[in-house]
């Protein structure tokens, strides 16, 4: 059996978060899977502990059934969230690093004079 990944548990918990009354069929379409994997994804958190199902309203009408996250789901959120957010800004630094080290060869290829190789000629 696969494992969640912590984009795909992440994805679940903050949907489940949102709109916890959201029906698997609601989950999959949201995710863009199937059915099935909607239903694999959510057994997996519930096994896990990071998820809990139940009738809060003591109805017996199933749309009133509701999945929560747990004391364990809130934190496993957080965590995810702050190593995608470590993850982005050091992706961002990177990319600022790169994004002046081209600026300062444009700048340097700027200021070099016109070197042509012998034969060339420049084309009006």
């Amino acid at each position: 059996m696969p494992v969640l990944t912590d984009p795909q548990r992440l994805e679940i918990l903050k949907l489940l978060q949102t709109k916890p009354q959201m029906s698997q069929r609601d989950l999959a379409q949201a995710m863009g899977v199937s059915l099935g994997k909607a239903n694999y994804c959510v057994k997996a958190l519930m096994e896990m502990g990071l998820v809990k199902f139940g009738n809060f309203r003591r109805n017996p009408d199933k749309r009133q059934y509701a999945y929560l996250l747990t004391a364990a789901g809130l934190e496993e959120k957080t965590r995810i969230t702050m190593a995608f957010l470590r993850r982005k800004v050091e992706e961002y630094e990177t990319l600022e690093r790169e994004i002046e080290q081209l600026r300062g060869d444009l700048k340097d290829s700027r200021s070099q004079p016109d070197v042509r190789t012998e034969g060339q000629t420049e084309h009006p």
